[in-house]
């Protein structure tokens, strides 16, 4: 009988990924056990379990009543679901124009969109601001007008990223489907949404994932447009609690742990489309 063997190349590949595996997870659990235990216990019995007397929803309860987080959670989904509705279709339109259309000016229209990428956001906050101060958006008492603050500049930065995603599948999409649909009298948006948007679905729900998570990830434009605590994200309001109650270490485990679980929920259940839409226009023909 022969015994299988590993190379030893592959071997220390494994190792060295699960230990890395292991220093990524280790602190989050750490986070997510620490919430669990009274305050005190935190700093005290920082490595014990969360069991009997140990376990406390204490720090929950204060992060809901102290500092309404689900207020936070509000604005979050509001500023970044319209974001990502907004970039979704503006970056598909924009896509299938590039794609579809010869027009004067494509090459260098494609070649700003790629060069937009390389701008990062911080080089344009000041005229942006500036900007938006002057179209009186900026520190208002309107709560939509600051989530509007918050979404234009969002948008913005990530249509680049979008447009470039979306060319790359709807290049390799058939056209029959879209010259038969014009036969039978279908306008513009009518083959966009109807044809394009249903086949490029991996590709859009790619740019949806991203472009959600980028947006109620994002701290830097927030911490300039959202001033009053009844507008903070989920965010812009950990920001807060880590610079005002930076020992209440019950409150601040907490509430990273209410941050990051919609990421983790998103990642679990939506993987699928993102390799599928990252893969998609690379393999088909």
């Amino acid at each position: 009988m022969t015994r299988r063997r590993f190379p030893v190349g592959k071997t220390l590949l494994y190792v060295f990924m699960s230990l890395w595996a292991l220093t990524t997870i280790y602190p989050f659990i750490w986070v997510i056990l620490n919430s669990f235990k009274p305050r005190g216990l935190i700093r005290s019995d920082t490595f014990s379990l969360p069991i009997g007397d140990k376990f406390t929803l204490e720090n929950y309860v204060t992060a809901f009543k102290r500092v309404d987080i689900g207020t936070a959670y509000v604005n979050s989904i509001v500023i970044s679901g319209a974001v990502t509705v907004v970039v979704m279709v503006l970056a598909g339109l924009a896509a299938c124009a590039m794609v579809r259309y010869s027009f004067r000016l494509r090459g260098f229209l494609h070649s700003m969109i790629i060069a937009s990428m390389m701008f990062p956001v911080f080089s344009t906050i000041i005229p942006v601001f500036r900007m938006e101060s002057s179209w009186g958006i900026v520190n208002t008492g309107s709560i939509w007008l600051t989530r509007l603050s918050v979404v234009l500049p969002q948008i913005a930065g990530n249509l680049s990223f979008a447009i470039i995603v979306l060319m790359g599948f709807i290049r390799s999409l058939p056209v029959d489907l879209e010259e038969a649909a014009y036969l039978e009298g279908y306008n513009v948006y009518q083959i966009f949404f109807r044809i394009i948007m249903p086949l490029a679905k991996p590709s859009f729900a790619t740019v949806g994932i991203f472009t959600f998570l980028w947006s109620y990830n994002d701290l830097f434009l927030q911490m300039f447009f959202l001033r009053s605590k009844k507008f903070f994200t989920i965010t812009r309001l950990l920001n807060e609690i880590s610079s005002q109650a930076g020992t209440n270490y019950g409150l601040m485990v907490a509430a990273v742990v209410m941050v990051v679980i919609p990421v983790l929920v998103v990642y679990i259940f939506l993987q699928n489309y993102i390799i599928k839409g990252m893969t998609a226009g690379a393999v088909k023909g």
